[in-house]
């Protein structure tokens, strides 16, 4: 946020902070939920550029296409292990995974 809209609030009365500080979340929580985020944008990327619809993968996975839509909108509902899965059933390996969580 630039500074001059950040004191702009303020001086409003607004509180500015992160979503960690608003929602009062504990560090690791804080990382396991950008480490769901970040594998979920990376299989919604792998699947756009392998030209894939979300009906194809959810068949592959032997689910739903609902339920593929969920796990790239990173869903609180949506296991690490199927996000993980979808992962590993559109050709990413072990390392692609961890170079995803890692950044």
């Amino acid at each position: 946020m630039q500074k001059a809209k950040r004191k702009r609030l303020e001086q409003a009365g607004w509180r500015v902070g992160s979503v960690t500080e608003f929602l009062d979340l504990a560090p690791e929580e804080a990382t396991l939920i950008e480490m769901r985020l970040a594998l979920s944008a990376n299989l919604k990327a792998r699947r756009l550029k392998q030209g894939l619809s979300q009906q194809a993968l959810a068949s592959r996975l032997a689910s739903s296409q609902s339920r593929v839509a969920k796990m790239e909108a990173g869903d609180p509902s949506v296991s690490l292990d199927l996000l993980i899965r979808a992962l590993l059933a559109i050709g990413a390996a072990p390392r692609d995974i961890a170079r995803a969580i890692s950044t």
